[in-house]
């Protein structure tokens, strides 16, 4: 499985990551980059979905209604609370750009559980987690304790220069529920300024998948198990967001033995 996703191209639709195309059964994630005028739209069959306005504004219809226009930060890094929207599986939705703007779209397979609503800007605080050289901080958009879709887990984090996140490492591999649970990811991978790079490691501790990869504006990180750690370089902030599934929506994690001190 090739892990590093780099963009199809500058604009347009830049990433569509299916289960196919990534060789497991549980997360989708596409992303847009759309001048102001330019539209995006898809009809989702049996998968719900988060739309995330990762930067800039759009106008949506979905699932019947109008939602107006979305979004409202129009740098990424200005880390204030995106605006998004869930929709459930069999839901059509189209997004007409009002200004140039990035789009995510975040897949999962839906069960019917939820009705499609705003999510966020409201109810989302960027909050601090780790200390020091670890501290990073996070705007929860779905996660476990916010019962608002099926399958999806969606977060974003922001790693200031220097610092480390998704760390101490931890892996969420195996359907062992309450200890741990299995749940494929992605990270969504930007850079400020915009030329710098990160890195992510990707291993498991047996040594039988260990990767270790630069990470630039756009990119994105499958991984479908294993620890996977992110380091921000000196003079370089790093942002990335999150889409987890798997069978169970709960978020049990083990941290890597060698590391767990940490803890």
């Amino acid at each position: 499985m090739k892990l590093l996703r780099k963009p199809q191209g500058p604009t347009g639709l830049v990433h569509d990551i299916t289960p196919e195309s990534a060789g497991w059964t549980y997360v989708g994630f596409k992303l847009w980059r759309l001048a102001a005028g330019e539209s995006a739209e898809g009809i989702l069959g049996g998968d719900e979905a988060i739309i995330v306005m990762v930067e800039g504004k759009a106008a949506i219809t979905a699932a019947g209604t109008d939602w107006g226009v979305l979004g409202e930060r129009m740098d990424v890094f200005e880390k204030s609370p995106p605006h998004c929207l869930y929709l459930p599986n069999g839901s059509d939705w189209k997004a007409v750009a009002e200004t140039d703007c990035t789009l995510a779209l975040c897949l999962a397979p839906g069960k019917g559980g939820h009705a499609a609503r705003r999510l966020g800007p409201e109810g989302i605080t960027l909050t601090q987690r780790g200390e020091g050289s670890n501290a990073r901080f996070i705007n929860n958009i779905a996660m476990e304790a916010d019962d608002v879709a099926d399958s999806l887990l969606v977060t974003e984090v922001f790693t200031p220069a220097g610092n480390w996140s998704s760390y101490p490492s931890h892996r969420h591999d195996e359907d062992r529920f309450p200890e741990i649970t299995h749940l494929e990811e992605t990270y969504y991978h930007r850079l400020n300024p915009a030329q710098g790079f990160g890195v992510q490691r990707v291993y498991t501790e047996d040594g039988a998948l260990d990767e270790t990869m630069a990470v630039k504006s756009h990119d994105v990180v499958l991984v479908p198990r294993g620890h996977h750690p992110c380091g921000a370089p000196h003079g370089y902030e790093m942002y990335y967001s999150n889409v987890m599934a798997g069978p169970l929506r709960k978020w049990r994690f083990i941290a890597d033995p060698d590391h767990a001190w940490l803890m």
